[in-house]
């Protein structure tokens, strides 16, 4: 299954425990394929070396390359209009959209709020991990 994340939950996984993590872990573990666009990998190096500098016990850069390794990376056309509250989310759906992605996850309002419009479900990390991981992990 290939997933996109949303940015907080990959720093929320990359930074603290919880589902975050858990999807992170089952990405790393082959369970489900990481989609991508090089958009979202400059958002997440971006906001990943902001909390690096926080916390410094994370090698986020080590973690990302994990990551990265085993993602499908694709170029990304922009989305033929405005699909998200936050222009910033779009680059999410069309990733999703061009992959074939079968979940966004993400905890944010924006994009869980047009999620029902979306051909692609978003879904929260914790319903992610009860849908897809469950209790196990």
């Amino acid at each position: 299954m290939r997933v996109v994340l949303d940015t907080n939950v990959l720093i929320s996984g990359a930074f603290y425990s919880g589902p975050p993590l858990q999807i992170l872990q089952a990405c790393m573990g082959g369970e489900f394929q990481l989609a991508l666009s090089p958009q979202i990998l400059l958002e997440y190096r971006r906001v990943g070396q902001e909390f690096s500098q926080k916390r410094s016990s994370t090698d986020f850069e080590r973690l990302l390359g994990l990551l990265v390794a085993q993602a499908l990376i694709v170029e990304v056309p922009d989305l033929a209009r405005p699909v998200s509250r936050d222009r910033q989310d779009d680059k999410f759906i069309a990733c999703a959209l061009a992959v074939g992605g079968e979940v966004i996850v993400s905890g944010d309002k924006d994009l869980l709020t047009i999620s029902e419009q979306l051909i692609t479900p978003v879904l929260r990390p914790r319903e992610f991990v009860d849908r897809y991981i469950g209790e196990g992990s």
